[in-house]
This record gives structure tokens, C-alpha cells and sequence, in this order.
């Protein structure tokens, strides 16, 4: 939650969600392992897959249980029912650890932010 009120400080406007709904996560083990942006997918970025957008916008993803993630887009999807997002394995762990999918609202952030807001993959 710290990024949402940070974000509204540094941007003295309210953000507005792009889309709202179910959120996934995918893997190596799951799907290709180039994304549509050309990258290699990496289970431990903090990345995601949307129907739309522009390859390298970032997105703050906030779960209904009020944790958020900042994730750069880098593939298309999610292929399955009615979802919103797919996440990278590692974002999907930093907001609901133990869940397959979860509800969210997503947020447009534009090609870049302050650096000392994205979370780096824990080692």
C-alpha cells in the first residue's frame, strides 16, 4: 500500500485503475519462455502479461487484501476466463502468497517511476 500513497503524493492526483478483475500468475513451467516483448520470462522479475498496453509500462498492481506490487509489462495474455493480468510468479507471491488467483485493480504508470519504488526480486 505504500506505493499507491506514495505514487499519489509524488503525482498530486488521484489514480484512476486501468481495469479491475482477476489476476493469474504464470511460469517457465507454464508458458513460453519468450514473452511477446522478446524477453526470456523470468519467474523472479516483477513483470506481467495484459491483452493491451505498451511493452515497458509499468503497472501497480493492488490486491484486494491491500497488498501492491509494481509490475513492467512485457507479454500478452491471460488466455484464461475472464482474467484481467497475469503476473510473473514472483509478483504474484510478493501480494497473495499462497493464492492461484486473486482480485485486483490495476493502475497505469507510464515508462518509468522512481526507482526506489520497485520492489527487487528477494535472493
Amino acid at each position: 500500500m505504500f506505493e499507491v500513497l506514495a505514487l499519489m503524493l509524488l503525482s498530486h492526483q488521484p489514480l484512476q485503475p486501468v481495469v479491475q478483475g482477476e489476476a493469474s500468475y504464470y511460469t517457465v513451467a507454464s508458458s513460453s519462455q519468450t514473452t511477446a516483448s522478446g524477453e526470456i520470462l523470468d519467474d523472479n522479475g516483477f513483470t506481467c502479461a495484459m491483452p493491451d498496453g505498451e511493452f515497458g509500462t509499468y503497472y501497480l498492481v493492488v490486491a484486494e487484501n491491500g497488498q501492491s506490487v509494481i509490475c513492467r509489462l512485457n507479454d500478452r495474455g491471460p488466455y484464461v476466463g475472464n482474467r484481467v493480468i497475469d503476473l510473473s510468479k514472483a509478483a504474484m507471491r510478493a501480494i497473495s502468497p499462497n493464492a492461484g488467483t486473486v482480485n485486483v485493480s490495476v493502475y497505469g504508470l507510464g515508462q518509468s517511476i522512481p526507482p526506489q519504488l520497485i520492489r527487487r526480486p528477494e535472493s
